[in-house]
């Protein structure tokens, strides 16, 4: 009997490379995100998409506030069309990045999702700003998408 890991088999290695290179093409991690930071190879536009008192509360350094409730071809009419946006919310427990990806791909910008979002974040012990420490913002990082 195969254990559970091995009762669907694995894809091929080909399939895998497809696979994983597409997921990719839709999102990053936080530690990419800081090191382009670091290195200030910053060539996209970091978006926190919770609400303006979640934001306020604490956000990533470097990025804007837009909910996406507020994304409309109005709202995101002065960034360029190869503007590439990278997009997060509280964590992965909330659909708001979800939200705001689906919204900028529908009005034609490049949009990556930034996997853990402020909990992964804090996660790599990295700090936000507008909080006094990691330790005491967590609590207070709801969606309010």
């Amino acid at each position: 009997m195969p254990s559970l890991v091995r009762q669907h088999p694995a894809a091929s290695p080909e399939t895998a490379i497809a696979h994983f290179t597409q997921r990719m093409a839709f999102e990053t991690d936080c530690s990419d995100v800081h090191a382009s930071q670091q290195a200030g190879e910053v060539d996209y536009v970091l978006v926190d998409v919770r609400g303006e008192a979640a934001y306020a509360a604490g956000h990533i350094p470097g990025a804007i506030n837009i909910p996406h409730r507020l994304m409309s071809a109005e709202f995101m009419a002065g960034y360029p069309r190869d503007t590439l946006f990278v997009v997060y919310c509280a964590g992965p427990h909330c659909n708001g990045v979800h939200r705001a990806a689906v919204r900028l791909a529908g009005l034609g910008f490049a949009v990556k999702e930034m996997l853990g979002g402020v909990t992964g974040w804090l996660d790599e012990g990295l700090s936000l700003t507008g909080a006094q420490s990691p330790q005491q913002a967590r609590p207070t990082f709801t969606c309010a998408c």
